[in-house]
C-alpha cells in the first residue's frame, strides 16, 4: 500500500514549546556530534577504508556510543528526550552518509540553530480529541485537524519552521482510489516563458512567484542587514525575511500540486522530457528562472501521483531535439536558438510555435517509446494565433480533489 503524508498545524503551549525545543536541540546535537565523529574517523583511516581493510562507522557503532553518552553526567540531559527519536536521528544520518557514497546526494551538512528544526517519532503515537500523544508528551499537543486522517500511522515527524510555526507530518499507509480511466494523451513542454505548453493546446502560465515577491524580499533583507548581530531586533528582522520565503514556498507548492493533479486527472498518459535541471542551473542567466519554475519538483509530483492514480508517465531522452525538429516533416533546424520563439521550417515552410511544436514531438516520441516502437502521429490542435495573442488557458481555480 502506498504511504501518504498528512501535514497539520500544531498549537503547543509555552511549556510544550520549551519541551519541543529540548527535543529539537538534542536531535540536532546528536546529528552534529556523530557526523563529526564519522568525518574524523574517515579522515584518519581514509587509505585503509578505500582499500576495504577497515569499515567506516556504522549505525550500530553510533548507537552503542549514544548509550554510553547518556550514562555520563555531562550528557545526562539527553535522557529527557524520547530515546526513539534519538535513534531515528542516527538512522537518518546513516542513510544520508550511505547516499553520499552511492553518489545519490551531497555530503551531509551540520545542522544550525536557525534552520528548520525537526525530529521523528517512529511509534507509540495516537490522536484523540484533536490532540496528538507520543512519548514525553502525555498531556498531548493540540493539533488542527483540517482534514480527516486516513490509514494506519507509520511514523510522525514534528517540525518547526524558521518563523516559529509548529507542524506534524503523519505518514500513513492508505488505499488510494485511482482516477477514472482516461484514454487522453498529452505531451508537455516545460519552459520559462510558459510553465507548460500541452500538445492539446492548453497553456499553463509561468507564475514567476519569486519575481512577484522579490522587491518585498529585497526590502526585508536590507532591513535585516542594518540590525546588530545578536540583538532582538535582528532576530525580529530575520523572522520577517523568513516569512517572505515561507510565502514564496507555499505559493509555489500550491501551484505545482494543483497543476500536476489537474493534468493527471484529465489525461491517462503524460509524456515529458527528462530535463537536465542541474545542468541548466549552471547557466547564470537562466538559473534564477529555472529554480523559480521548480521543474524537478513538478516532475517528482507527476511521478508519484501517476503511481497513486493509475496513470502512465513517459520520459523521453533529454537529448532529443524536440524544439528544433519540425513535427510535420521531421526536419531538424540546426540554426534554431533559444531566442527564436517562432520559426519557419526551411523544408516544408510551415510556421511553427517553438513550445507547441516541442510538445507535439514529445507526445509522439513518448507514445513511440510506450508502444514498443509503433509510429504514432496525432493531428495537432490549430492554435488561433502563432503570435500568442489568444491562448487556451487551463482553469486552475477549481478545487482539486
Amino acid at each position: 500500500m502506498p504511504v501518504k503524508t498528512f501535514k497539520y498545524r500544531l498549537r503547543p503551549t509555552k511549556q510544550q514549546e520549551e519541551q519541543l525545543a529540548k527535543h529539537f536541540g538534542s536531535c540536532c546535537f546528536i546529528w552534529n556530534y556523530f557526523l563529526a565523529q564519522r568525518k574524523d574517523y574517515y579522515l584518519n583511516n581514509e587509505q585503509t577504508i578505500r582499500a576495504k581493510k577497515v569499515k567506516g562507522l556504522t549505525y550500530y557503532d553510533n548507537a552503542k556510543k549514544l548509550t554510553e553518552l547518556k550514562k555520563q553526567d555531562t550528557y545526562a540531559w539527553l535522557n529527557k528526550t524520547n530515546s526513539q527519536s534519538l535513534q531515528a536521528t542516527l538512522k537518518d544520518l546513516d542513510n544520508a552518509y550511505a547516499r553520499f557514497f552511492k553518489k545519490q546526494a551531497q555530503f551531509p551538512r551540520f545542522k544550525k540553530k536557525y534552520d528548520k528544526q525537526a525530529f521523528r517519532v517512529p511509534q507509540h503515537v495516537r490522536i484523540k480529541n484533536s490532540r496528538i500523544y507520543f512519548p514525553k508528551f502525555k498531556q498531548g499537543i493540540k493539533v488542527n485537524l483540517h482534514r480527516n486522517l486516513e490509514g494506519k500511522i507509520q511514523n510522525v515527524t514534528i517540525s518547526r519552521n524558521q518563523i516559529g510555526q509548529y507542524f506534524v507530518s503523519i505518514s500513513c499507509q492508505v488505499k488510494i482510489n485511482p482516477f477514472p480511466k482516461n484514454k487522453n494523451t498529452v505531451g508537455l513542454d516545460l519552459g520559462i516563458k510558459n510553465f507548460a505548453v500541452c500538445s492539446d493546446g492548453k497553456i499553463y502560465d509561468n507564475q514567476k512567484i519569486l519575481n512577484k515577491y522579490e522587491s518585498k524580499l529585497r526590502y526585508k533583507q536590507k532591513q535585516l542587514s542594518k540590525k546588530n548581530k545578536g540583538s532582538k531586533n535582528r532576530d525580529k528582522a530575520r523572522i520577517e525575511v523568513a516569512k517572505v520565503h515561507n510565502k514564496i514556498g507555499n505559493t509555489r507548492q500550491d501551484f505545482l500540486h494543483k497543476t500536476s493533479t489537474h493534468i493527471l486527472k484529465n489525461h491517462g498518459t503524460v509524456c515529458i522530457e527528462d530535463l537536465n535541471v542541474k545542468g541548466m542551473m549552471a547557466n547564470h542567466r537562466l538559473a534564477k528562472s529555472v529554480g523559480d519554475a521548480s521543474w524537478a519538483e513538478f516532475v517528482r509530483q507527476l511521478e508519484y501521483k501517476a503511481d497513486w492514480y493509475g496513470r502512465k508517465l513517459v520520459k523521453i531522452d533529454k537529448f532529443f531535439p524536440s524544439s528544433a525538429t519540425c513535427y510535420w516533416c521531421k526536419h531538424v533546424n540546426q540554426e534554431l536558438a533559444l531566442k527564436h520563439r517562432k520559426w519557419i521550417c526551411p523544408n516544408c515552410k510551415k510556421e511553427l510555435d517553438r513550445d507547441y511544436n516541442a510538445s507535439l514531438n514529445i507526445l509522439k516520441q513518448g507514445l513511440h517509446k510506450l508502444n514498443g516502437g509503433r509510429d504514432y502521429r496525432q493531428k495537432p490542435v490549430e492554435l488561433p494565433s502563432v503570435d500568442g495573442a489568444v491562448k487556451q488557458e487551463a482553469q486552475l481555480s477549481l478545487a482539486v480533489e
